[in-house]
């Protein structure tokens, strides 16, 4: 199914500010559909002029649908819907003809232009389905009067409203809670749904005849602070706008519409939601990542801790290769620090590892070599990888850096790359440490030997699952590759 935009632009002659009054229109319209208990469709005008394509589609969340089938991307020939013809030409609500049979069942359609600074761009037809038709409670009564008045203001060029769409995820919709109110901002119809919200906000009254933002407003704590005075405009219907309140008892989303159907305010649409569990949620999931980033803190600060405890440890030893013993296990301690600390300082639960690889870069050659040139480069981007991979890995690289400064270089100048091949939609992470030094003996086996080598065979084998391979380089040099099965969440 094509998107408005796609329409648009391959089959009519509207501008791009054009398409962008049509983009807040269908942003806000779910509101006109459930008001109408209708499918809406807009429909533009094709280039040639002899006839319209549908553009975007919408059904209602109150009542069934006309439409079993999308019909976006369809062309009707003019002379197909009249009514479609008729309020493109004359600019008006057109409202005429007896209702459409579609699959058997009864279709009332309702034609509105839809008006941009005088031009008409296009057409909503509005189809509604007679077969629940039956009379009309206060509640559907209320609702059909006010998307009269919407679709006024539509074919007026005076809706939708500019920076007052409902992009929000929780912006309230007609079912979550639906109040009218008269120019003077005196509720003249509130859903039970309203009634409801409002008594867990602490009104056990009937908002009938309440001035809602007067009301609202005495409904909120006390405070020091300045009082909004732009709330009650707000909520008494007078301004498009959004706002959230809050008290002791609960937490209301509301979403104020001014009427103006004739260019004159004769009143307005308040939606509101009841969002008080969903802000709680919020509250205990921030203050769980909050716990969570402190716990990571807490971890980083013991490990440098440890790491300074062994370096002092590591100064009062005369024997050389206890020393390096001890220096070996501050660098190890330190790579899993520098995980902790970057998972201390994120929202998300993920690490993004192109800077610990980098600081271990730095770590390892700052700490390993004593008086020689060693340049180190990254090549290639980690992406973001989840802790329990993150930790393991950094041990890794922490011990072959090491050895490809330690050993492969030794005293000698020379250079150090840590390389990350991009991804090739295997679903696996290639990472390559190369040095230009002397290169590895021909007896060399990393399952027997140093404690380093051990460790990053058990980590590879045990908890990366990945496989270790060596080789030379073409300089002469070691190039030790690991393999994991890891998906980058990012490059």
């Amino acid at each position: 199914m094509p998107s408005l935009n796609e329409v648009v632009r391959q089959y009519t002659d509207l501008t791009p500010s054009d398409l962008d009054w049509l983009h807040l229109l269908v942003a806000d319209w779910q509101i006109i559909a459930d008001l109408s208990f209708a499918d809406l469709i807009l429909w533009v005008p094709n280039r040639e002029g002899d006839g319209f394509w549908a553009a975007a589609q919408m059904r209602p969340t109150t009542g069934p649908t006309a439409f079993m089938d999308d019909i976006v991307g369809s062309f009707a020939e003019r002379g197909r819907r009249p009514l479609v013809d008729a309020a493109f030409d004359r600019g008006r609500i057109v409202r005429e003809g007896d209702p459409e049979w579609r699959d058997e069942v009864p279709v009332r359609v309702e034609t509105i232009p839809v008006r941009r600074e005088g031009s008409v761009l296009g057409v909503i037809a509005r189809n509604t389905n007679l077969m629940g038709v039956r009379t009309p409670s206060r509640l559907e009564l209320a609702y059909l009067q006010t998307a009269t008045d919407l679709t006024k203001m539509i074919s007026d060029g005076h809706f939708p409203i500019p920076g007052s769409g409902s992009e929000q995820f929780d912006s309230p919709r007609v079912g979550d809670g639906f109040v009218r109110l008269d120019a003077s901002g005196v509720v003249t119809y509130a859903s039970p749904n309203a009634q409801s919200a409002y008594r867990r906000f602490g009104f056990m009254g009937d908002l009938l005849g309440e001035r809602i933002g007067e009301l609202t407003a005495s409904l909120l704590p006390a405070s020091d602070e300045p009082v909004d005075e732009s709330l009650q405009v707000v909520v008494a219907g007078r301004q498009p706008r959004g706002a959230e309140v809050e008290n002791s008892e609960a937490t209301l989303v509301l979403r104020s519409i001014p009427l103006r159907p004739a260019g004159a305010h004769i009143g307005g649409l308040v939606l509101m939601r009841d969002v008080t569990e969903l802000r709680r949620r919020e509250r205990e999931l921030m203050s769980k990542d909050a716990l969570i980033r402190e716990i990571h803190h807490r971890v980083k600060n013991n490990l440098q801790t440890v790491a300074a405890l062994l370096r002092i440890q590591a100064r009062r030893i005369n024997i050389v290769e206890g020393r390096e013993a001890l220096d070996e296990a501050v660098h190890r301690v330190g790579s899993i620090a520098i995980v902790h600390e970057t998972l201390s300082q994120n929202f998300e639960d993920e690490v993004e590892f192109d800077e610990v690889a980098d600081r271990l870069l730095a770590m390892v050659v700052e700490v390993s070599t004593t008086g020689t040139a060693v340049r180190t480069r990254r090549r290639g981007s980690f992406g973001t990888l989840p802790p329990d991979i993150a930790t393991p890995l950094a041990m890794v690289l922490t011990e072959l850096l090491q050895n490809a400064v330690h050993h492969g270089l030794g005293d000698s100048r020379g250079r150090v790359v840590l390389r990350v091949d991009p991804d090739a939609g295997d679903g696996t992470l290639c990472v390559h440490v190369e040095d230009n030094g002397v290169g590895l003996p021909s007896t060399f086996d990393p399952h027997v030997g140093t404690l380093g080598m051990s460790i990053v065979t058990t980590l590879v084998d045990s908890e990366l699952r990945g496989e270790l391979s060596w080789g030379g380089t073409p300089s002469g040099g070691t190039r030790m590759t690991l393999t994991l099965p890891v998906q980058r969440v990012a490059d």
